[in-house]
This record gives structure tokens, C-alpha cells and sequence, in this order.
């Protein structure tokens, strides 16, 4: 299939607004991954009714996650702009662009994690208690075994989500496909240069969603 001429002459920033949308992307999912599922995961042991039932911290850290699930995106770029600088010493281009999302990131998953873990039958938490598992071993050997299937779904959503946030980045200088869109496409009138990036977002989420779902199948049968 033959590309529009405007396409192609756009190749190279087409390319370089990919990169950046998935170095944007990347961090965040590891930001997710590494202190969003610890911080679901403390979530559900701080409930009432689990091991370390504790209705003040649970108050706390539940509040402040939805303190920022709260805060329309945007803002929420525009407030921690003065927290951006002082960790990456600028609050424009695609590495500032990944501390806020980082921030969305970890809150969004943190819910997740914890609706997954609260579908992990009783029986496992009391077989566990049984043996005497201490909280590394039930939340390792037990929890995270028993919820890997949802965990996988709730990180395939929540990818999806951070790359629709990674297009709002544009506005703040933060590049990639939403900032190529904007710049190349609807300041210059360049209908096929919009029409283009539309696909290639598509295609990214729907591969995004084939391969979690996949994932999160095969997780599952192994149960």
C-alpha cells in the first residue's frame, strides 16, 4: 500500500514521535509495575478484615491515590510542574513528560492491583494462614499466583490508559505521536498526516489489548 506523499515526507519526525511515545509509555508502566503493585498490594493488606488491618494508614494512602485519580489530567501536568523540574531539572520534553504520567500511573494500577487481590478466594488466605505463610509468602506464593490473571488485565487497561495520556503531553512540549499530531497535522491542515496518526494509535492499543488478553488467558489456564 502506497503512503500519502505527506506521509512520507513526514517520515523521520513520524518515527522519532513513535520513540517517544513509547519511552513515555515504558516508564510509566514500570513506575506502575514496580510502586504501583507494592502500593495495591499494601492497600489490600491494610483493609479491614485482612492481615494487617490498619484503618488509619489504609485511609491515608486510599485518599491520596484518589486524590490523583481525581485530578483531571492536565492540571495534573500543570500543577507538578515545580515537582517535575526539581526531579529532571526541566519541565518540557519527553522525560519531564514521564513524571506526571508516572505519578497517574502508579494510582491507577495501585487500584487495580488491589480490586485483583480482592477476588482471590478466602480459602487461599486461609490455606496460606494454615501453613503458617509469613506476608512475603502469602502475598508472593499465594496472592500474586492466585490474582496474575487480572493483575495482566488491569495492566493492559491501564497501558491503554497511559498511552491516551501520553497524546496530552503534546500540549506541554512533552513530543510523541499526540504532539506530532497537533504540530504536523492540525496547525498545517495536514488531514492525512491526522488521519495517519489516528491509525497508529489504534493499531498500538489494539495490539496492547490483543497480546494482554492473550497473556492474561494463558495465566490463566496454567491456574
Amino acid at each position: 500500500m502506497m503512503l500519502p506523499e505527506s506521509v512520507l515526507k513526514y517520515q523521520h519526525e513520524i518515527w522519532q514521535a513513535i520513540g517517544e511515545t513509547f519511552v513515555m509509555v515504558g516508564i510509566s508502566i514500570a513506575a506502575a509495575v514496580l510502586v504501583g503493585l507494592p502500593l495495591g498490594t499494601l492497600l489490600y493488606l491494610f483493609r479491614k478484615g485482612q492481615r494487617y488491618q490498619n484503618r488509619a494508614l489504609f485511609t491515608v494512602l486510599g485518599s491520596l491515590v484518589n486524590i490523583i485519580r481525581s485530578f483531571p489530567f492536565l492540571l495534573l501536568v500543570v500543577f507538578m510542574i515545580p515537582f517535575t523540574r526539581l526531579v529532571v531539572g526541566t519541565s518540557i520534553g519527553t522525560l519531564a513528560a514521564t513524571v506526571p504520567l508516572s505519578v497517574i500511573a502508579i494510582a491507577y494500577y495501585a487500584r487495580l492491583v488491589e480490586q485483583a487481590l480482592l477476588d482471590v478466594p478466602k480459602g487461599v488466605i486461609e490455606a496460606a494462614s494454615s501453613m503458617g505463610a509469613s506476608t512475603v509468602q502469602l502475598v508472593l506464593k499465594f496472592l500474586y499466583v492466585e490474582a496474575r490473571s487480572g493483575l495482566v488485565l488491569g495492566l493492559t487497561t491501564a497501558t491503554i490508559s497511559f498511552v491516551s495520556y501520553s497524546t496530552v503531553m503534546g500540549i506541554v512540549g512533552g513530543g510523541g505521536v499526540g504532539d506530532f499530531a497537533i504540530r504536523y497535522g492540525y496547525q498545517r491542515f495536514e488531514t492525512e498526516i491526522m488521519i495517519f496518526t489516528i491509525v497508529i494509535m489504534i493499531v498500538l492499543v489494539q495490539m496492547i489489548q490483543f497480546t494482554g488478553s492473550r497473556l492474561s488467558r494463558w495465566l490463566d489456564r496454567r491456574s
